[in-house]
């Protein structure tokens, strides 16, 4: 939720339905990661009647790409934490605002790839640009955030595959190596699969690039939850009018049901569960 960034989400808002929350009634117990801290089955033998899994997915997926590791690559989570929230919030070893330079690119296609590419330019950067492997139809994300990006100064290059980053004389990322793309035949998420043309490097020069691949559930919950139902990408089986799951009592909605979605969305679920 804190990643979201302010010109989306202000966080006073955030706080203020905290608060509203507490003072009805209901008691936020942090630091407490289920599955590791504590079980679902451990909350029912507590005492608890109901369990409703709102856990969104946590985990940033990844590419296996050389050079991910430089200085200067950073997760989408991670960099729109520390860009967006006040540095009193966070851990002293990620207080500090990203140092972005002159140009940043932006891997990926969805609304969490725009998010980068607007705090990038609220970071300072002058150019920064969004990779993308398939064509402008295809991108998962919202369209009114790619028109607010473009306007606020973001562009894009599509059919581009990343697949080395290069490190400058500095050891921190300079470059992006790129192949071109072509689409090919539908893949299994109904959109046309890109295809890599062979000998079609280029690069494309970066001081920071953002790596907005997309995010999993994290399996944990799953794993430590016997006879839960999950999907094979970790999402958990729920019923989209009741929230029901395959274990009585236990309910679930939000990104932890259907993949990275919109805020409203998960609310939704709340209340429906809730009714």
């Amino acid at each position: 939720l804190y990643g979201i960034p302010n010109f989306k989400l202000p966080k006073d808002i955030v706080q203020a339905v905290i608060g509203d929350l507490e003072r009805a009634g209901v008691l936020f117990i942090t630091n407490t990661r289920i599955g590791e801290s504590k079980t679902i089955d451990k909350l029912f033998e507590d005492g608890h009647q109901a369990v409703f899994v709102g856990v969104g997915t946590l985990v940033d997926a990844k590419m296996d790409v050389p050079g991910i590791d430089l200085p200067g690559v950073f997760q989408a989570t991670e960099f729109l934490i520390r860009a967006n929230v006040d540095p009193d919030y966070l851990p002293p070893d990620v207080s500090s605002k990203p140092e972005v330079g002159r140009r940043v690119a932006v891997i990926g296609g969805g609304d969490t790839a725009s998010d980068c590419l607007r705090s990038a330019l609220r970071l300072g950067a002058e150019e920064v640009t969004c990779l993308y492997r398939r064509t402008e139809a295809e991108m998962p994300g919202g369209k009114k955030d790619r028109e607010l990006a473009r306007e606020e100064g973001a562009k894009y290059r599509f059919l581009t595959q990343p697949i080395r980053y290069i490190a400058g004389p500095n050891g921190r990322v300079s470059a992006v190596e790129c192949l071109q793309c072509e689409l090919g035949e539908l893949d299994d998420s109904g959109r046309r699969r890109p295809i890599p043309i062979e000998d079609s490097n280029f690069t494309v020069e970066a001081d920071t690039v953002i790596l907005a691949l997309g995010y999993w559930p994290d399996p944990i919950i799953g794993d430590t939850t016997p006879n839960l139902e999950t999907h094979k990408w970790g999402l958990i089986v729920a019923d989209p009018d009741t929230g029901a799951t395959s274990r009585p009592g236990i309910f679930a909605g939000g990104d932890a049901v259907t993949g990275p979605d919109l805020v409203a969305t998960a609310m939704i679920a709340g209340r429906k569960a809730a009714t």
